[in-house]
């Protein structure tokens, strides 16, 4: 069963605040605190607690549990960054295994935009508005945060749109 229009509504209502911190956190400071990550993790446990059916809630906590290792492993293996880690894992109970596909898609174009829009933006009168971000000269290190949280937001506008 996928995620309802329902229940992604709800979510939605705390992960686009918290996406835009941790998207612009990333962008300054090269860092996603803590504060983001807990955030998103209790308003998984309130909201999905009174909008999920009781095996799917339970389930959610599998699938932080199984991203936080993953991502442990991933990090050490120097191939993310531990706050990006931390945001998968804690974005992970608000999808549906069955949206697996639409979420790597999603990524992808995610990722690309991003990737394309923060290059573009170095180059551009952008860069002297918020000429302190450590982004800007972060070398071959990229804000993942940024794309992370638009997968996030974009997933639940999605499933709210054609549920």
């Amino acid at each position: 069963m996928g995620l309802t229009a329902y229940a992604a509504g709800w979510f939605l209502i705390a992960a686009a605040p918290i996406g835009f911190f941790v998207a612009y956190s990333d962008l300054s400071r090269m860092k996603i605190p803590n504060i983001a990550v807990g955030a998103l993790v209790i308003s998984y446990a309130v909201f999905g607690l009174f909008t999920l059916p009781f095996d799917v809630y339970v389930w959610g906590y599998a699938h932080l549990l199984i991203a936080l290792i993953a991502g442990i492993f991933l990090n050490a293996a120097g191939a993310m960054g531990a706050g990006d880690a931390k945001f998968i894992a804690a974005a992970a109970p608000m999808i549906a295994l069955d949206d697996l596909r639409l979420i790597i898609v999603l990524f992808a174009a995610c990722l690309l935009s991003g990737y394309v829009s923060h290059r573009i933006a170095k180059y551009t009168p952008i860069r002297r508005a918020v000429p302190h971000w450590e982004s800007w000269e972060a070398g071959h290190r990229f804000p993942m945060g940024y794309p992370l949280a638009m997968t996030l937001i974009f997933y639940l506008v999605i499933v709210i749109m054609i549920r």
